[in-house]
């Protein structure tokens, strides 16, 4: 993570944008269910919002320093911080009824990886399961602000496919100022 970064992630300004602008679109109409993975949390500007919504909270960071701060800060809470990556899951298959990534897929430096992230979300959802998620959409501002970071944004017009291909259905992507999107697994027949 770069200083930008490092100065506006964990801003109130922010947790601000993501509770107030991302979360109620992505989720609205949204069963959440009880267990929730949330992928990439970095400073947790999603992760208390989304903690009020669900009765148990996995949050899975693969930056150390940024998990062990939300360990402290959720302790005691129902929120359980792991350390790893989204492109390998401990988890078995069908753990949580919902996953979510917010505004940070773009710093997954290949469309492989970002593609292994999508596979193991659908993967540890259980049938019915929901994957809900926004990016920044690119920009020349965007690849500056990226400076000496990963900066791979995700293609709006591939985003459809891409989570066809994993296995995902009833797929909603909304582009305005940013790329949102809602992605069900398909419950048991």
């Amino acid at each position: 993570m770069n200083s930008n970064h490092a100065r506006l992630c964990p801003s109130p300004e922010w947790a601000e944008h993501i509770q107030n602008e991302i979360l109620p679109e992505v989720t609205s109409g949204v069963d959440l269910g009880q267990d929730m993975l949330e992928i990439g949390p970095g400073p947790g500007a999603a992760t208390e919002w989304l903690r009020q919504r669900v009765q148990n909270l996995t949050v899975v960071e693969i930056d150390e320093e940024a998990a062990a701060k939300l360990k402290e800060r959720y302790a005691g809470t129902n929120v359980q911080v792991v350390v790893g990556s989204a492109t390998e899951l401990s988890y078995p298959d069908g753990s949580f009824d919902s996953a979510g990534s917010f505004t940070m897929l773009h710093h997954v430096p290949t469309l492989a990886l970002q593609n292994k992230i999508f596979s193991e979300a659908f993967r540890v959802l259980r049938p019915g399961g929901v994957l809900i998620g926004s990016d920044s959409l690119p920009s020349n501002d965007l690849h500056h602000f990226h400076a000496d970071d990963t900066y791979n944004p995700i293609e709006p017009a591939a985003l459809l496919t891409r989570l066809q291909t994993v296995g995902f259905q009833r797929i909603t992507v909304v582009v305005d100022w940013s790329v949102k999107f809602i992605a069900t697994k398909a419950p048991r027949e």
